[in-house]
């Protein structure tokens, strides 16, 4: 089951790595129609820019190996902004499928978290 595991983990962590990068370099540059769903959502569009940068952060964060805090925290925060977008998308009356990007991404990330293996789990979560 360990070996099951980490291949899960790695599957769900280089999905989430490329759609979170692929991402973040678009809305950090706002190109590649971020600009219109920002504003169909009600958000100014510096939004895109500090999100993005973040992702481009919390990527680097999951995959450079140590700082199990720093991954926590970088889990934390994709958890935040993709339940948000989900939750967005849907205030604003939007089809289910608006926010279904955003909840796959959600479910990959709550996966990849789950399935990290023990060396890159912070002490507190391993209690």
């Amino acid at each position: 089951m360990k070996k099951r595991s980490l291949i899960i983990y790695w599957v769900c962590t280089i999905f989430l790595s490329f759609a979170m990068l692929a991402g973040g370099i678009q809305q950090t540059l706002q190109i590649g129609g971020y600009n219109d769903i920002v504003t169909a959502l009600h958000y100014p569009l510096y939004m895109l820019s500090i999100i993005g940068i973040w992702k481009c952060l919390g990527v680097l964060a999951i995959l450079v190996p140590g700082f199990p805090v720093l991954k926590e925290w970088a889990y934390a925060g994709f958890f935040f902004v993709l339940s948000g977008a989900g939750i967005s998308h849907l205030a604003c009356r939007e089809p289910f499928t608006a926010a279904l990007p955003a909840l796959i991404l959600l479910t990959v990330t709550i996966l990849s978290w789950y399935f990290r293996p023990p060396n890159r789990k912070s002490a507190i979560s391993k209690i």
